[in-house]
């Protein structure tokens, strides 16, 4: 039985696949507060919430009831552990500043 924790560094695929979706959640994050400024914790709880709502729904999706072949079976205590190590990774590491993780602004 699989716990949801992942055990293996991700492919190539899978990489690319974080990062594009990484990439979108940032750009959303910082057009929604340009186009609604609000104070910075309150919008990093409301992206808290969000990604609770995510799990909740992927969850839905892949439990008893789900329809969802991949072979993850969520397990909120354990899940809740990995994304709690990831945020806290995140806030710790130092941020990279190499072109391909860069967003652009603008166009040329």
């Amino acid at each position: 039985m699989s716990t949801g924790l992942v055990t293996s560094p991700p492919d190539a695929a899978e990489r690319h696949a974080q990062g594009t979706l990484e990439r979108a959640l940032t750009v959303a994050f910082w057009q929604a507060l340009q186009r609604e400024p609000m104070h910075v914790m309150a919008a990093l709880e409301a992206a808290a919430r969000t990604v609770g709502t995510l799990y909740r729904q992927a969850a839905a999706a892949h439990g008893p009831d789900g329809h969802c072949a991949c072979g993850w079976e969520p397990n909120p205590e354990t899940d809740l552990i990995v994304l709690e190590a990831m945020l806290a990774a995140a806030l710790t590491r130092p941020a990279r500043r190499e072109l391909a993780d860069m967003v652009p602004v603008g166009r040329a």
